[in-house]
């Protein structure tokens, strides 16, 4: 009966990762298009998109250095699927699926003996597979969902190993090693996770210390590659880039504070540069347990969240609140590491500009999911011991369902009816349909100027017209920046100009710019809509 209730959880959780995956999100993110075309770059040539041979540290991409794992999981659905939306997302879509799998195995592992194991177990799995802030990572080319996976795995062999099958250790290892090839932020989470589960069972890892000697040579041999880049100039960019350590603004309030108290000692003293840091970070940190991210209206940013509902659901409020108490309170098996690990999984994101962060705090996953199935299942063993007429209990067993599938019937409602209509100029949505309409009548033009105005525009050429990217570097002009940033000015008769005002006007060339920078004299041919009616961009010639 138990893995009848765990293959409906597993049905479940493929359909809403997978049901109309290339169309919702409504298009693709300029990070998604540059990992599916690395990945289709890597399928023909072993090259990614500007050559490099069988990457590991990093995919430069646009200088932000790409982790490389999600690219190498994308090109067999490439090969197989084309170079599509759907093949694109897949991996994401599948590992949210055997995340969710493994969360059932991982749970059990956690409770060890305990009677109610099964339960928890399939609680926790069906409270992920439900789970908005895990279906919404899924269904988009994230790396983060693929390094959740890892570690989920990680924690799981680990456990596998202390408890009888000693040289899973191995599977242990090499998974902690591929979630930091997978996101950044797991080359920070993982680190810690693996040192609170020696700490945690040193006494186990001595009694398997043949085992622990050859795994530990075996992630220094993996690990081996990416250090160089580590310690390179060109891993700390996209860091310098989001974190408050390089933020002016910080510095300039700290000034001001100190000019306000007179430039004092004593207020030198308590604005001080570092005092300031460790606010800022304490204070970011704890952003990520605000109750109305947490349960009301989500992320800020539309491709984490449909902005009316949180990253958890309301209802699930009160049974992660009973789960937590009891979890203290009875202590059962391995109990500790959820607790742990959802404080260290928040730790990067503590260091961001932008808080709270579900992208970057997806490594608690399933930590709340834990909770949430915890508290639900002695909610309903609550229920069922107490003193209670039967009708009573049916009421209560029927609102608990009621409501439930109430909060995930109206995400559902609103993330494929409404979501892409209100947010996909979130999504960059316009490029593939612009593109489109350039590709059936380029061989009109002489050349074809795209101003970006969504960004990134390059990116997208070479993936909606599949360029062979053996032909894109033979004419490719990169341009690489003092900072390590990397602009593609022009390949083929595609030309990316940042001030498209200062290029020639000529009947002989398209267009592409949005719709307020249309010039006035021009011969207008296209005006590409959004999902909501709205102008996203203009072609047009002289």
């Amino acid at each position: 009966m138990k893995y009848k209730f765990l293959l409906l959880i597993i049905i479940a959780a493929f359909l809403l990762r997978f049901y109309q995956l290339g169309l919702n999100p409504p298009s693709l993110t300029w990070d998604e298009v540059a990992l599916g075309y690395n990945a289709f770059s890597l399928g023909i040539d072993g090259r990614d998109e500007f050559g490099t041979f069988l990457p590991l540290a990093s995919l430069e991409s646009f200088g932000d250095y790409k982790p490389p794992v999600y690219a190498y999981l994308d090109i067999l659905p490439i090969k197989l699927l084309g170079l599509t939306a759907f093949a694109v997302r897949f991996p994401s879509a599948l590992f949210g699926v055997l995340t969710v799998l493994m969360t059932y195995f991982l749970t059990k592992r956690i409770f060890g003996s305990e009677k109610k194991k099964e339960y928890y177990a399939l609680a926790s799995a069906g409270v992920l597979a439900f789970s908005p802030w895990h279906i919404m990572l899924s269904r988009a080319a994230f790396e983060a969902n693929i390094a959740t996976f890892f570690l989920v795995v990680g924690i799981w062999a680990f456990l596998v190993a202390i408890q009888d099958k000693k040289w899973v250790l191995l599977v242990s290892v090499i998974s902690f090693v591929l979630s930091l090839y997978s996101f950044n932020s797991a080359r920070i989470v993982a680190p810690l996770l693996v040192g609170m589960l020696s700490v945690g069972f040193y006494k186990d890892i001595w009694r398997i210390k043949k085992q622990v000697i050859i795994a530990s040579i075996l992630g220094i041999l993996l690990v081996a590659p990416l250090v160089p880049f580590m310690l390179s100039p060109q891993a700390k960019i996209r860091f310098q880039e989001v974190n408050i350590f390089t933020d002016p603004k910080l510095i300039e309030n700290r000034n001001q504070e100190v000019v306000n108290g007179n430039g004092s000692v004593f207020s030198r003293v308590i604005h001080n540069h570092r005092v300031v840091y460790g606010l800022a970070y304490i204070e970011h940190y704890f952003d990520h347990f605000n109750p109305g991210y947490l349960f009301s209206r989500g992320d800020v940013n539309p491709k984490f969240s449909i902005q009316d509902v949180g990253q958890m659901y309301l209802f699930e409020l009160p049974f992660l609140l009973l789960g937590i108490l009891l979890l203290f309170r009875k202590r059962e098996g391995r109990w500790w590491i959820i607790p742990l690990w959802l404080l260290i999984g928040l730790i990067p994101a503590g260091a961001a500009r932008e808080t709270p962060h579900a992208l970057r705090t997806e490594a608690t996953l399933p930590t709340y999911q834990f909770l949430v199935g915890y508290g639900l299942v002695h909610a309903i063993f609550l229920v069922k011991n107490v003193q209670l007429k039967r009708f009573v209990k049916n009421l209560i067993y029927t609102s608990i369902i009621i409501f439930y599938a109430g909060s995930i019937f109206y995400f559902q409602y609103q993330y494929f009816q409404h979501y892409p209509r209100l947010f996909s100029a979130d999504w960059q949505y316009g490029y593939k349909e612009s593109i489109d309409y350039v590709s059936k009548h380029k061989n009109q033009y002489s050349a074809v100027y795209d101003s970006g105005t969504m960004g990134r525009p390059y990116i997208y050429y070479l993936f909606y017209t599949k360029t062979d990217p053996r032909e894109f570097r033979k004419t490719m002009n990169v341009s690489r920046d003092v900072f390590g940033f990397v602009d593609v000015i022009s390949f083929d008769k595609y030309m990316f100009p940042k001030d498209i005002s200062t290029i020639k006007k000529s009947k002989d060339s398209l267009y592409i710019v949005g719709p307020e920078r249309v010039p006035g004299d021009t011969k207008k041919l296209k005006e590409i809509k959004r999902v909501d009616g709205e102008t996203s961009l203009v072609i047009y010639t002289y």
